[in-house]
């Protein structure tokens, strides 16, 4: 038997669509496998009830699969599903780590990315890597084509999750298929940006880079209360932010000293629009931890 925690992860961070991503020091599932002839799945915790535990609906049966590992799966969900925070993602990058120690496939952890991803798609419709490499390498992860790149990186965020959903799907729908050449500059521009301030540990060039002038405005649109949750942040002190993800959770980058008063106006903004919400004082943390085994 193992257990694993898998980190919420936030993706994109604004100017990094599809490429981005960071995992967060909570919230987080937990994750525990067990050799068996067949693969059953129980899903406890937070939107429980949401998620289907048959293994070729759940992110997790992909897993399984490439790993040729059958087992029996619980997954305590502290990430809750449709919320912007890599909720199907966690699943399947802590049952890769989990399958893969479980049965000692030997796999890296860069080589479990794409396998995790694979289990995203049951779920997104797409094998996205920008939600499951940082889950499982902790940290800033850059996912392109030719693979992922991840750095440690200090940056105190906080995460207001709105008691309303964005499904995946239909963010991606949202998405601009063209864009101008002048929006595509500057949002290169803040992407090396946040990538620098990332390396740096540096909340001020992060939130400087997180602005993206193609894709978060259609998706800040589906978030009712966004604009006044995003511009009472900036008030209390965050330096940068943007839609999590696809939505609906906001993510700010502050300094450490600002992170209570941020988390207090981005709830109270939400509660004006009358949303009820919760706020995660995080930071940029670790990929999945074995607890157990």
């Amino acid at each position: 038997m193992v257990t694993v925690r898998a980190p919420a992860t936030s993706a994109n961070l604004g100017s990094g669509f599809d490429v981005f991503g960071a995992a967060l020091s909570r919230p987080a599932d937990v994750v525990t496998v067990e050799k068996a002839a067949e693969t059953t799945i129980e899903v406890t915790g937070v939107g429980a009830q949401y998620i289907p535990e048959d293994p070729d609906k759940n992110t997790v049966g992909a897993v399984v699969e490439a790993l040729d590992a059958p087992a029996r799966i619980h997954i305590d969900k502290g990430v809750r599903p449709a919320s912007g925070l890599g909720s199907s993602a966690a699943s399947a990058a802590g049952a890769a780590v989990a399958l893969n120690r479980l049965y000692d496939r030997g796999r890296s952890r860069e080589e479990l990315v794409p396998i995790a991803a694979e289990g995203e798609a049951v779920v997104s419709g797409v094998a996205h890597a920008d939600n499951v490499a940082p889950s499982i390498l902790g940290g800033f992860t850059v996912t392109t084509a030719q693979g992922t790149h991840s750095v440690d990186a200090a940056v105190p965020l906080v995460v207001c999750l709105p008691d309303v959903a964005v499904s995946t799907r239909d963010a991606r729908r949202v998405v601009p298929e063209t864009a101008l050449m002048e929006d595509l500059v500057e949002t290169v521009g803040n992407a090396a940006t946040l990538a620098v301030g990332m390396c740096r540990s540096d909340p001020a060039l992060v939130g400087l880079g997180m602005t993206d002038p193609v894709v978060t405005p259609e998706r800040a649109r589906l978030i009712t209360g966004y604009d006044d949750v995003r511009e009472r942040a900036f008030d209390a002190g965050a330096t940068g932010v943007t839609v999590s993800g696809a939505g609906p959770a906001v993510i700010a980058a502050c300094r450490e000293r600002d992170r209570r008063a941020v988390a207090a106006e981005m709830l109270d903004a939400f509660a004006g629009a009358g949303i009820e919400a919760r706020a995660y004082q995080t930071r940029i943390g670790r990929g999945t931890t074995v607890l157990d085994e």
